[in-house]
């Protein structure tokens, strides 16, 4: 399990991470600025441009690069076993330990930066992997697909019946003007108070089950994809991967009008995010997969494949930046920023982050938590044992 030599690196999953930490950014921005967790976006905002840069991204953004991430992580825990097996190398005792340190990293993100962390779900998530990927690539692609799409269906049956009965879509007044009063104006407490107030509402006991059906299945689908090796041979399998751009991308888009062109209910917006978007998120990865086999794509996308391959470094920087933005103990803007110039925002927040990729690989093989996070696993000298798997 050593970490992945320059020379082997897969310039195509490095575009995937950038290009994903790019949508991420997007879509965490509207929580950066506003208690977006507490309000009906349909409703909240009134001027035209920020309704139209929301259409954008809740089309074309929202739930749609997540998926892409957790399958990304997904494909490189199952590169990295398969290189283990082919080294007779250990595995589960070195994956196990850098899936603790990810935790951590979660741990100190959640709580102390910004409650909207994905960090602590992929490694638990990631725990559940270990568990399966030994699996011929075959039972993990069956066993994802039908992981998400039987419970969500389920899922699905109950929200319209939910909505039959009341097609409100509430927006909580109290919580908006608790996280207002906290983040812009409160102090560090009050803020950590908020934050992990903000954290429990999102993961929960029973939000748990929600993000095994929901995460697990892209971790699973992304180990299947490594095993059949489907990112290192998209030439020789370029029709499939032309069919997985368009055909997924057409039916993806179409359901993510689903609240647009009925009615925006807590069903069509399921129907948006958890079929819709995953979609488009196979769309996005075929998209780049293909693009990246060219020569000047290579060369004019290298910051984005940079950004990328510091994933780890570019994810935790944008909640530092952004928190320092709006927080109290930053500049304080919280709740006094429109959907258009907090995406101005984060898109230069990432350009920073691209600057700072390109001057930072030149001198680094890797990110600075990157460095820290391969410290942490393989120790000072990071070799490992030589022991059989």
């Amino acid at each position: 399990m050593q970490p992945t030599p320059l020379t082997e690196r897969i310039y195509a999953i490095d575009l995937m991470r950038g290009f994903s930490l790019l949508g991420i950014l997007l879509v965490n921005m509207l929580s950066f600025h506003t208690p977006f967790s507490y309000i009906d976006p349909y409703s909240w905002f009134s001027d035209a441009g920020d309704r139209e840069v929301f259409w954008f991204i809740d089309v074309f953004v929202q739930a749609s690069f997540y998926p892409l991430f957790a399958m990304l992580f997904g494909y490189g825990l199952a590169m990295q076993f398969n290189k283990s097996k082919a080294k007779l190398e250990p595995f589960m005792p070195l994956a196990a330990r850098r899936l603790f340190v990810l935790l951590g990293f979660g741990i100190i993100h959640a709580f102390l930066i910004w409650y909207g962390d994905i960090l602590i779900t992929y490694a638990i998530m990631g725990f559940l992997l270990l568990g399966l990927i030994r699996l011929h690539p075959g039972w993990l692609l069956g066993i994802g697909v039908l992981l998400y799409t039987l419970p969500h269906t389920l899922f699905l049956g109950l929200m319209f019946l939910a909505v039959a009965v009341d097609p409100n879509f509430y927006t909580g007044i109290q919580e908006v003007s608790s996280s207002i009063e906290a983040y812009a104006t409160g102090s560090f407490a009050e803020v950590f108070a908020q934050r992990l107030n903000d954290w429990t509402y999102a993961n929960n006991f029973g939000t748990f089950f929600v993000l095994v059906f929901t995460i697990l299945p892209f971790l699973l689908v992304g180990a299947a994809a490594a095993k059949w090796r489907l990112i290192e041979r998209v030439q020789e399998l370029k029709r499939i991967w032309i069919v997985l751009a368009i055909v997924p991308f057409l039916i993806g888009f179409v359901l993510k009008l689903v609240p647009f062109v009925t009615s925006a209910n807590y069903a069509s917006i399921y129907v948006q995010d958890m079929f819709g978007g995953p979609l488009l998120a196979i769309s996005y990865a075929a998209i780049i997969a293909l693009i990246a086999q060219t020569a000047m794509a290579k060369k004019v996308l290298s910051p984005v494949a940079k950004a990328g391959r510091m994933s780890m470094t570019t994810y935790l920087t944008q909640s530092v930046i952004a928190t320092l933005i709006f927080y109290s103990y930053g500049l304080g803007l919280y709740g006094q920023v429109d959907i258009l110039t907090g995406t101005i925002i984060a898109l230069g927040i990432f350009a920073v982050q691209l600057i700072f990729s390109e001057f930072w690989l030149q001198k680094f093989r890797q990110g600075p938590v990157e460095m820290l996070w391969r410290k942490l696993t393989y120790g000072k000298n990071g070799k490992t044992s030589g022991k059989r798997v």
